[in-house]
């Protein structure tokens, strides 16, 4: 994936449309950094939330929206300068492979002051050939087609701040956004939703084939379970929120409409008026089909001798016209006849008469030579007429077929598009799962009052109860109910959960070994002391770094300056991206930190130029510096340069070419 162009229009402080080019030189010696220079409060964040917001709309994860509502977000978001006529928009090109082609699409946002239901108007174009084409069937489905090109769960590996950086490189545990892409990039969530789903037909089978009294035994005791798993969860949710503050509770809820979405639930709701479409679509298919067939029925099959029937027209036509010429001919011939005895009988010259005779002689010859052409085809006029009918006919029909043809390929095509929305759609009981997920997203949080270590200990407490209900339930299972087939699946399940438990542990373990060699290996590449860490090793419980030297002693974190501290959250990042499998972008805010000139130097010659095929860096001119974008230019890494020129009168910001230097 590469971004290629954004354009900002009275978007924050950018009055007036901005246009920057972010396409990389990817020629025979790349040049993968687009270096963008700004002051403090000069528009650096505002330009990579303009990014995030492009890609994600209402999902998208912008710093500085905070707890606002989306509606509040965007009129937050539009410049204060902007004439009233005028609409806030935001624009992002990129290019993917699809189908092993490259393809291209315009992202356009749109809105003004309080927009309509407190949402954007979203328009994706389709660049073809230097042309661009509304794709409507696309806008449907962005949210879960970019879903599959940049999951918003890792978009904060490849789209980061200074502050990010920060974060990590100050605490022990990595923080809920990276522990949530980590989980993502191992793939652990479908693991844990194949358990609860053979959960859900294990308790299934046992109502189905269990009796009355059996039923209601076993209904009190899934009903204890029930009630017990989500005062669990509900204590879980305690814990977070005390970890989180009160924050948690609105990511909560995005997240929730987040797996919505990216799970097919937006669709779910709409599938049966996609049916309705799908099948109106196939009748106008249909319609179209039958009046072709009646059209080929008509004078169409008769454009395969076409050329042959212009022929015979126009031999027809030339030998009416020779037909004529011996008529004229003839009544000639008689006229000469009576004018020449008529001369016979007047007093004139021998010479006179002889010179008239032959100039009529002459006459006569030369119209038999132009009626030498022998006639074959023999057509009359009236059969010419018929023909003329025809191929006039011929004419109307093939335009007619032709405007038919293209009617049945656009309604083909609406109906490819429509089924591809259906099958996106999740299931009912996923989707009902998902409704139910989301409104209790929505419901308002309680305030925090039990303390961390409370809340544990009632985990704990409630963790051994549901241990053991669970075991009263398999033994139930076991003892009380017939053996039949339908056991079968409720042993299998149990197996089946078991296995993968252990799948989940034994993932997790080499997933993470790749993860730490990758991780390992960028923090030795950028620190200049590669004789201080010799392996990384990361927590299987909460992705915690520990590192050891080649004694394999644990190293301390705290012997780590706060600009190594930096290199390893950086290598963190990095080692992430690089496992993903994801070839994406790499977008840094504010990139240098508290590095000294050595790590700094590590982070302009090894990590910039390597980070990805294109590299977005903001910087301020204290960051990089004069030496620092010297050497990225001396080493031919910048494809090209921006500053953004913010002014303090007008407290607006222009983007221009160049640097600070």
């Amino acid at each position: 994936m590469i971004f290629l162009e954004l354009i900002l229009e009275n978007f924050g402080p950018y009055c007036g449309r901005q246009v920057v080019n972010l396409e990389p030189d990817n020629a025979e010696n790349p040049r993968p950094i687009i270096l963008l220079g700004g002051m403090n409060g000069g528009g650096k964040t505002t330009f990579m939330d303009a990014i995030r917001l492009a890609l994600y709309g209402h999902r998208a994860q912008c710093s500085t929206r905070g707890t606002l509502s989306y509606n509040d977000f965007l009129n937050q978001c539009i410049n204060t300068h902007k004439s009233p006529t005028e609409k806030t928009r935001i624009e992002l090109a990129f290019e993917h492979i699809e189908n092993d082609k490259p393809v291209r699409y315009r992202i356009v946002r749109t809105w003004e002051k309080n927009p309509k239901d407190g949402k954007d108007h979203l328009g994706i174009l389709d660049i073809r050939e230097n042309d661009e084409w509304l794709d409507t069937g696309l806008v449907g489905i962005w949210d879960e087609y970019i879903e599959n090109l940049l999951p918003v769960g890792i978009s904060n590996l490849f789209l980061f701040d200074g502050e990010q950086v920060k974060e990590l490189a100050e605490q022990e545990q990595p923080p809920i956004v990276v522990v949530e892409a980590i989980r993502a990039l191992l793939g652990l969530e479908l693991a844990e939703r194949l358990t609860v789903d053979l959960e859900i037909l294990a308790n299934r089978k046992r109502k189905e084939i269990a009796d009355s009294k059996e039923l209601a035994n076993l209904e009190e005791i899934e009903n204890s379970l029930k009630n017990l798993q989500e005062e669990y969860e509900e204590a879980k949710e305690v814990e977070k929120q005390e970890l989180e503050f009160l924050k948690q509770a609105e990511k909560n809820q995005q997240e929730a409409f987040d797996r919505f979405l990216s799970e097919g639930g937006k669709i779910a709701s709409e599938s049966s008026q996609l049916d309705k479409q799908k099948i109106a679509k196939n009748t106008e298919l249909e319609n179209t089909r039958q009046e072709m067939c009646e059209l080929a029925a008509g004078v169409l099959p008769l454009t395969l001798i076409e050329p042959l029937l212009n022929q015979a027209q126009q031999r027809g036509e030339a030998e009416l016209k020779i037909q004529q010429q011996q008529i004229a001919r003839d009544v000639l011939l008689e006229r000469d006849e009576r004018l020449l005895s008529l001369i016979n009988k007047i007093d004139i010259a021998e010479d006179k008469f002889a010179q008239i005779k032959a100039f009529l002689a002459e006459d006569v010859e030369n119209i038999n030579v132009s009626l030498k052409e022998s006639t074959w085809l023999l057509a009359d006029a009236e059969s010419l007429s018929q023909l003329g009918n025809i191929l006039y006919y011929l004419k109307t029909a093939k335009n007619t077929a032709k405007q038919q043809l293209e009617q049945f390929k656009n309604k083909a095509e609406e109906i490819i598009t429509l089924e591809r929305q259906i099958q996106a759609a999740a299931a009912p009981e996923d989707y009902q799962k998902l409704v139910e997920l989301v409104k209790q997203a929505q419901d308002k949080v309680s305030d925090i009052k039990s303390s961390c270590e409370t809340v544990n200990r009632r985990l704990i407490e409630l963790q051994t109860e549901i241990d053991k209900l669970k075991k009263d339930l398999t033994e139930y299972s076991i003892q009380a109910i017939e053996r039949n087939s339908k056991e079968n699946i409720i042993d299998a399940s149990i197996r089946v959960q078991e296995t993968l438990k252990l799948f989940r542990e034994r993932l997790t373990l080499r997933k993470l070994n790749k993860l730490e060699n990758e991780v390992t290996e960028c923090f030795r590449y950028l620190l200049h002391k590669s004789d201080l860490v010799h392996r990384i090793v990361i927590d299987t419980d909460t992705f915690s770094l520990s590192l050891y030297d080649l004694n394999s002693k644990q190293v301390d974190k705290h012997r780590l300056s706060a600009g190594e501290k930096q290199l390893l959250a950086i290598a963190f990042l990095w080692g992430l991206a690089r496992v993903s499998g994801h070839r994406l972008p790499v977008a840094i805010d504010t990139p240098l930190g508290r590095l000294d000139s050595s790590h700094r130097s590590n982070l302009i010659e090894r990590y910039f130029p390597s980070a990805s095929h294109q590299v977005i860096l903001l910087s301020t001119d204290t960051e990089i510096a004069e030496k620092e974008v010297k050497t990225l230019r001396k080493n031919e890494a910048i494809a090209r340069e921006y500053i953004l020129k913010y002014s303090q009168e007008t407290r607006q910001t222009t983007v221009e070419s160049g640097y600070f230097w």
